[in-house]
């Protein structure tokens, strides 16, 4: 385990650091074999204080994204979940309509055929007629009127 832990500490410190960003840098340059020189206590406290910044903020940006993208997931599925549930609903609804459309088409080929309904509504004017035209007068009453008209005519000639 000891061997462990100054390997880890090896990693991190900014020597290895900067060991292995200079032979990088050389080797894009070209030069190969170039013997790189150790910081001195301050450049590398230096170099060690800078990528521990940098660091800090890759860590922060990073789990800024991770929350977000963990967010937008969240927000996809409630968004997914409340379609669903909409297109549930519209499918109760066409279902439910479709059962009132045959219901309704059932009501349609039970009522009776069409002459059947205009001969109806002829009968029922018939009998409005007949019971809206006048009634004739009862007997008595015709004989005075009958006496009435006698009179008058018996009245023009006079005059005239």
């Amino acid at each position: 385990m000891p061997c462990m832990e100054t390997f880890l500490m090896d990693i991190t410190h900014p020597m290895v650091y900067h060991w292995v960003e200079m032979r990088t840098k050389m080797r894009i340059m070209g030069f190969r074999g170039t013997v790189i020189k150790p910081l001195n206590e301050e450049a590398a406290a230096e170099l060690g204080a800078e990528l521990l910044g940098e660091a800090t903020v890759f860590l922060v940006g990073g789990g800024c994204l991770v929350l977000e993208y963990w967010r937008h997931q969240t927000h996809q599925r409630h968004k997914e979940e409340e379609q669903c549930a909409a297109w549930d609903a519209m499918r109760d609804e066409v279902g439910r309509l479709a059962l009132a459309l045959e219901a309704l088409q059932a009501q349609v080929q039970a009522a009776p055929p069409r002459g059947a309904l205009e001969e109806l509504q002829a009968q029922m004017q018939e009998v409005r007629a007949q019971l809206c035209a006048p009634h004739p007068p009862p007997a008595p009453q015709a004989a005075s009127t009958s006496q009435e008209v006698s009179s008058s005519e018996g009245k023009e000639p006079a005059e005239a």
